[in-house]
């Protein structure tokens, strides 16, 4: 019995297992059977319903397939099932973009909705029309309630009492605003993004300069066909096998086939000239490329031989490859000569002021306000240069953008030859409030030979001959790379008089030191008050991750320079330099320079120049300053950021091609011609234009 018991005991267990398994199983299927298709319970419709209404048919089994619904899930679900009941599709925001029937988030798919079975409001509908909306669907189930059988529930009997009330109406006008709102910043967002692409894309193609681009600029594919050189292409193409066949001819002694060749070479040449494209080409180029194929078949089956011709080609190619070799040498050397002109209408500028200059009587020679030039408590700028024009650049945009002009004081150096001119420029165009001094810096009696390393070294016979044999080789020869390193403001002493500032202004405590290739864009004043951190002197530095280091300028295969400098320190730029002058006398700073420039007296510790000289003397005595100070390249470097240009306070046109020269790259000129007074009769007369 008791084995009997436990058995019962234990298949009864067991049954209890498999019925609820069976149950959720059941459960199971049916809940996925609704959502995938909440329509599809499939009942039967009473014979006594009349069948004139098929909305009528499809509410009743939607409030039927409700009615089994509620018995499975709670009030909370099936208000969700309710309220998404519609005929709806996924939401898409690309929509909303593309119809502007509204900013709030739309349902792609819902065009009309139902009035029998929806409870969905506008957002400015009021609680009084949902009551009416409410009470209108009462009646409709009322009405339809009518014509079920008899002993046949009115599915929406329980149905009403899951409509939404007011409140909840309210809160779903408050999400529907919210979505709206949310909606509104999304693609507002999305057209800000647009504009700042669009923008940025303008500023772009204002950096790209035309005058260099010429025809094959960036943006020749746009406008031309694909194909547009094709024919140029072709031509030239023939002439250069041409050239292979009439020397092949020419060896085999085949003198008629060469002479033809060479008539339809000279005429393809002549038809191509200086095309680039295929618009450039004249109207008889077709029958030149017909004459010039039918010459080239003809050659090609009397002399064609795979080996013969590749060895043509190859000699052809390196004889090419040498003339541009020779080509760059001669650019180079065009390029160094055209930096160390001067253009004829800056030399006609020069010599009509120094004609004017001394007409004037002695006592209209003075400038103004000459005790403001050892006042250590004003703005100093030490500028030294022979260019009339540039100068007058340096001292207006430094005026123009000087927040006290009156405080700012300019001492100009300028040599003999241009004092007159210097002087007569700026008593006929004062800088405004400020003051200014031009200076002869062959009235420094103290600076000579005897004093000066650099003026005892241009005595010397070996600079002589470096700089003025007459048998000197040429720049186009391999042994003159260092052509730019004779440029004559080398020889200059205006380029050495850096190193003698307090010689010069002695009772001056900190001096601004400006070259005379740079504008003025924002106040300097802020530069004096600087703390340097006890260093002499001021700059940006320019190196970068292996570029203008002091491996660059220096030596360092002499053991005087590798023991006492690091190949990989910093380089820094003249040309915007504050220095402090109590510092300089108490290091003695002029003293380092005599002491290193006579050990370079055959120039075996760096190339000539004032910068390589300036890294040593100050090695360890300048301080950094922020890059925003000094931005440079604009003489040879055409990608230098236009935002960087733009907010720099100083702009330097460092390398050959000068503002005022033609070599000038047309992007960058602007920033330096808008401080020129172009309508002033002198600048007038000597042609000098923008």
């Amino acid at each position: 019995m008791a084995s009997k018991r436990g058995f019962s005991g234990q298949r009864n267990k067991s049954g209890a297992i498999r019925v609820p398994l069976a149950a959720l199983l059941f459960l199971f299927i049916l809940t996925t059977l609704v959502f995938i298709s909440p329509r599809g319970i499939r009942t039967t419709i009473p014979k006594d319903i009349p069948n004139g209404s098929n909305k009528q048919i499809a509410g009743w089994r939607e409030r039927l397939a409700m009615q089994h619904l509620k018995s499975l899930f709670s009030k909370e679900v099936i208000e969700t099932i309710t309220a998404n009941i519609d005929n709806s599709e996924p939401w898409s925001l690309d929509f909303v973009r593309k119809n502007h029937l509204s900013s709030s988030w739309k349902i792609d798919g819902l065009d009309v909705a139902s009035t029998n079975d929806t409870t969905f409001t506008e957002p400015n509908q009021t609680a009084s029309d949902v009551e009416q909306g409410s009470s209108q669907v009462e009646q409709e189930n009322v009405s339809l309630a009518g014509n079920l059988p008899t002993g046949v529930k009115h599915p929406n009997a329980e149905h009403s009492q899951l409509l939404d009330t007011p409140a909840k109406l309210v809160r779903r006008q408050l999400r529907e605003k919210r979505r709206e709102k949310r909606a509104t910043e999304l693609v507002q967002q999305d057209d800000e993004a647009i504009i700042k692409l669009e923008n940025a894309a303008i500023e772009r193609s204002k950096a790209v300069d035309s005058a260099v681009l010429g025809k094959y600029s960036i943006w020749r594919r746009d406008i031309d066909s694909e194909n547009s050189d094709s024919t140029v292409r072709l031509m030239r193409d023939q002439m250069i096998m041409a050239r292979v066949y009439s020397g092949i001819a020419n060896a085999n002694n085949k003198l008629n086939l060469y002479q033809e060749l060479l008539a339809r070479l000279k005429e393809s040449q002549r038809a191509v000239g200086e095309a680039t494209a295929d618009t450039d080409l004249p109207h008889s180029a077709a029958e030149r490329i017909k004459a010039m194929g039918q010459v080239l078949s003809k050659a090609r089956e009397e002399l064609y031989d795979c080996k013969l011709v590749t060895r043509k080609l190859r000699a052809m190619l390196q004889s090419a490859d040498e003339q541009v070799r020779s080509l760059k040498k001669q650019s180079t050397f065009l390029s160094q000569l055209a930096a160390k002109t001067v253009p004829n209408g800056i030399h006609c500028l020069s010599m009509r002021l120094t004609i004017g200059y001394y007409l004037l009587p002695l006592e209209k020679r003075k400038f103004p306000k000459s005790e403001n030039l050892e006042d250590p408590n004003l703005y100093h700028y030490a500028l030294f240069s022979d260019n009339v024009l540039a100068a007058s650049v340096v001292v207006n945009s430094t005026v123009t953008n000087a927040k006290e002009p009156e405080k700012h004081v300019f001492h100009l150096v300028t040599d003999k030859l241009n004092f007159g001119a210097m002087n007569m420029w700026f008593l006929l165009n004062p800088p405004g409030k400020a003051t200014i001094h031009v200076e002869n810096v062959d009235d420094f009696k103290w600076l000579n030979s005897s004093y000066c390393p650099v003026l005892k070294q241009l005595e010397s016979a070996a600079m002589k001959e470096y700089y003025f044999k007459a048998a000197h080789p040429t720049t186009l020869s391999a042994s003159s790379s260092n052509l730019k390193y004779r440029n004559p403001k080398y020889l200059s002493m205006l380029n050495h008089l850096r190193f003698y500032l307090p010689q010069v202004y002695p009772k001056l405590d900190k001096i601004l030191f400006l070259d005379d290739d740079i504008v003025v864009q924002k106040d300097l004043t802020g530069l004096w008050s600087i703390d340097l951190h006890g260093k002499v002197n001021g700059a940006v530095e320019t190196c970068g991750e292996s570029f203008h280091r002091f491996d660059k300028y220096l030596n360092f295969s002499n053991p005087h320079i590798a023991r006492n400098f690091d190949p990989n320190a910093c380089g820094w730029a003249y040309g915007m330099n504050i220095f402090d002058l109590n510092e300089w006398k108490k290091k003695d700073i002029t003293g380092i320079y005599h002491r290193w420039q006579t050990m370079n007296e055959d120039r075996v510790l760096w190339k000539l120049g004032t910068l390589p000289p300036g890294l040593i003397t100050f090695y360890r005595l300048t301080h950094a300053l922020d890059k925003s100070w000094h931005v440079l390249g604009l003489g040879y470097n055409p990608s230098v950021d236009r935002n960087e240009i733009d907010g720099a306070a100083v702009i330097h046109y460092n390398g050959n091609m000068k503002p005022w020269l033609e070599l000038a790259m047309t992007k960058y000129r602007p920033y330096w011609t808008k401080y020129i007074k172009y309508d002033h009769p002198y600048v007038r007369n000597c042609n000098l234009s923008e």
